[in-house]
């Protein structure tokens, strides 16, 4: 296991991509605390699936977009550690937490624009800036984005545009915490199988649309994620840092009815 005795904090793990993330890393031997917004029910179905493996785990909530939040989680978080390991420190944080907002720019309204950057954005942020003195030297941060970071859709605007802003963060904080060995990675899903997405998936066609421009021939599942989580996570990534990962089969690496025979 390779990532026994390490802890790892996973936000939006309750569900979907952070869900797998979650078991993922607890399966490599990590203590994972699983944080959630507010289905307390779905956060403990994570921990019980973990621990009936023989994992650790445990839940902690906090609204990530929320400072105030974020330091009740983080002090909820320093009296768990101290009491399973002895001291507040961890070694993974994974930024996961996000939601989407559908409209383009001449349809989007302010509530909806100000909520996905709050989650999406000031999220990550303060969450990282709460965990950069807990974070041991040698440490991993991994940032979610999107393909549509790169590859805007318009009516994905303002999320398209929160993504954006997590690729730049990563470049910062790569060279911020560098003197300390930390590695701060981007890893950007392209089109995966999850609740968040069903709404779009289910229209006609758009399955196949994806899979057809993609290399290795289909959409992505929360495993697939999780996989590349876990490479990132691990101590043969030491010597990578400041990238923009793109886990998506090679979306876009084929040109449908030109592919080889």
């Amino acid at each position: 296991m390779r990532l026994k005795g390490k802890i790892a904090v996973v936000t939006g793990a309750s569900r979907g991509i952070g869900r797998a993330i979650a078991l993922r890393l607890a399966r490599d031997g990590a203590l994972v605390c699983v944080n959630y917004h507010s289905n307390a029910e779905a956060a403990q179905a994570v921990v019980g699936e973990i621990q009936k493996a023989n994992g650790e785990a445990f839940a902690l909530q906090a609204d990530v977009g929320s400072v105030e939040q974020l330091g009740k989680f983080f002090e909820a978080l320093d009296a768990e550690l101290t009491i399973r390991r002895g001291e507040p420190r961890f070694d993974i944080l994974v930024n996961n937490a996000g939601i989407a907002v559908t409209g383009t720019t001449a349809t989007a309204n302010e509530a909806d624009f100000d909520r996905v950057f709050a989650t999406n954005v000031k999220g990550p942020f303060f969450t990282t800036q709460h965990a950069i003195p807990r974070l041991r030297d040698g440490g991993r941060v991994i940032n979610l984005s999107s393909g549509l970071s790169r590859r805007p859709m318009p009516q994905y605007s303002a999320y398209s545009m929160t993504k954006a802003a997590i690729d730049t963060f990563t470049i910062a904080l790569a060279a911020e915490l560098g003197g300390r060995g930390i590695t701060v990675n981007t890893l950007a899903p392209g089109l995966t199988a999850t609740d968040m997405n069903a709404g779009m998936r289910e229209q006609p066609d758009v399955e196949g649309a994806f899979s057809s421009m993609t290399a290795l021939g289909r959409v992505g599942k929360v495993e697939d994620i999780a996989d590349a989580v876990a490479l990132l996570a691990s101590p043969d990534s030491g010597w990578v840092t400041g990238q923009y990962v793109e886990a998506s089969g090679g979306l876009g690496l084929v040109v449908p009815g030109f592919g080889p025979n």
